[in-house]
């Protein structure tokens, strides 16, 4: 199932799951859940593995085991030549495993407790551990995962990688690395975030026949595409630039000018009116000559202009007590404002600052990468690694703010609890200048009359889509930049305008 070109797809953690499916089993007709999960995943491993090829499977103690041995069944009956390595105990099996257990040896396949000698696999499959996974793997299981990502097998992983955690994309000692992994009712975040991308390769989802719109409400959801199309309208025939807003951009100190000409350069290209750039120092340029088109001032300058629609801080702001005093002046305008970089420095190291952000009447944006996050938190950058949506969250609640906390599988958490997953982007991106070219994006959404929402989802997962429209097209990941990222974001964004 293709979920990405949707504006909005439910992510749910496992106690939702968990919650979900015991709910559907009270008046679930057969086949069961497993049955059903066990079919999935073995369509999808006939989708990748040659007719008849050989294939082995790694069934665990839990439910998930039982998941693998039904795959065991239907690839035996579509006559693959199956190996099944068992690492639990029969007796000790859920009833519903033990009941695929006993499926399969009637059907005649058996188990081993070692992988084969001296076979070539066309496929492998990890059953190991699904979901509900809680502690780290040592010892046999860790040695296990090691043997099964040096078989040089494309592997399928059922519902999760092992050895991934499901709710926040942290690996627990040691997690197969998959090159698919099916996964049942609704998407999980840990496969989309930290660790989970580069663990579960290609993501299938499989709904096991329940219809999604009688599911629950999820508190969390992918960013689709569909974001970028609907956060702003087609351009009117008879109009002009102050119809599309005019943008403030303070920063630029001496020595880190690049910075905020990079944002302002992807705002003017994403469609704002006008972009000002307010720079801090004297040294400070009095012309772009790549990009004449934009207005450059002293920081003072542009903070006094009355006709800016919003405004966005931090590219190359510094953190001396000039942007200290343009962030003050910044923070007490009542404009909608997008805040970056050191702007988000000065404010964690600040209890004056902090009171401002929260304490504002028009909507604010925050771009933390997760050490920014950290001193936002007052935490460390490994804790809030470890669990990247709670921090988002955090951030969201303590700052009264709308915030992305940037890094593969960035979240997007709003005021009221709210938080968005985006999928879009690639290694290419970590490189400098990337952050400033999201600002700036952001930025010229927000002048062209998107909300604060619909600017964030759609400017994030838009910067994603471009970088990987570049490395589509033969440029990066090695040596991508983020202004080659702002031009294939404006080529991006106008398509939406062009008739099929």
């Amino acid at each position: 199932m293709t979920f990405e070109s949707r504006e909005f797809v439910p992510v749910y953690r496992t106690g939702e799951i968990r919650d979900i499916e015991t709910r559907t089993l009270e008046g679930l007709q057969p086949p069961g859940l497993m049955e059903r999960a066990g079919l999935a995943a073995a369509e999808i491993a006939r989708s990748i593995a040659a007719s008849g090829g050989r294939v082995l499977i790694f069934a665990g103690p839990g439910n998930n085991g039982g998941d693998a041995f039904v795959v065991a069944r239907h690839l035996k009956s579509w006559w693959y030549r199956v190996s099944v390595v068992f690492t639990g105990d029969a007796e000790k099996l859920s009833a519903d495993a033990k009941a695929a257990y006993a499926a399969w040896r009637d059907s005649g396949g058996g188990t081993v407790e070692d992988i084969p000698a001296g076979e070539r696999w066309d496929l492998v499959i990890d059953g190991l551990f699904g979901i509900g996974l809680q502690r780290e793997l040592t010892g046999k299981y860790a040695a296990l995962i090691t043997v099964i990502n040096a078989l040089g097998a494309p592997v399928l992983a059922i519902d999760a990688p092992s050895g991934l955690d499901a709710d926040t994309g942290r690996v627990m000692g040691s997690a197969v690395r998959a090159n698919h992994t099916v996964t049942f009712i609704g998407l999980k975040p840990g496969l989309l975030t930290l660790d989970g991308p580069e663990h579960c390769g290609r993501v299938h989802l499989c709904a096991l026949g329940l219809d999604p719109a009688a599911l629950p409400a999820a508190k969390g959801a992918v960013i689709g595409s569909a974001a970028v199309a609907t956060a702003l309208p087609a351009r009117r025939a008879n109009s002009h630039k102050g119809d599309y807003g005019s943008l403030g951009i303070l920063g630029g100190a001496p020595g880190m000018v690049g910075a905020a000409l990079l944002a302002g350069r992807a705002a003017l290209n994403l469609g704002a009116g006008r972009v000002y750039l307010g720079f801090l120092g004297a040294d400070s340029p009095g012309v772009d000559p790549l990009q004449p088109e934009l207005m450059l001032r002293t920081a003072d300058e542009v903070l006094k202009l009355d006709h800016l629609n919003c405004l966005a801080v931090g590219p190359g702001l510094g953190q001396s007590p000039d942007a200290h005093q343009v962030l003050a002046a910044a923070l007490h305008a009542d404009l909608p404002l997008v805040l970056d970089a050191d702007a988000l420095n000065l404010i964690a190291f600040d209890a004056g600052l902090q009171q401002l952000v929260s304490q504002r009447a028009a909507a604010t944006i925050l771009t933390p990468h997760p050490a920014e996050a950290a001193r936002l938190l007052e935490g460390t950058t490994a804790s809030v690694q470890a669990d990247r949506i709670a921090a988002a969250c955090a951030i969201a609640a303590r700052y009264r703010s709308f915030v992305v906390l940037k890094g593969a599988g960035s979240i997007c958490a709003l005021p009221d609890a709210a938080w968005f997953i985006n999928t879009s982007g690639n290694p290419g991106m970590a490189s400098a200048g990337m952050g400033d070219v999201l600002t700036g994006i952001i930025g010229a959404l927000l002048a062209q009359g998107a909300d604060s929402k619909a600017a964030l989802l759609a400017g994030v997962h838009l910067h994603g889509t471009a970088a990987d429209a570049l490395v589509a097209a033969g440029t990066g990941p090695v040596g991508m930049t983020a202004g080659e990222v702002t031009v294939a974001a404006r080529v991006l964004l106008n398509r939406r305008f062009v008739p099929d």
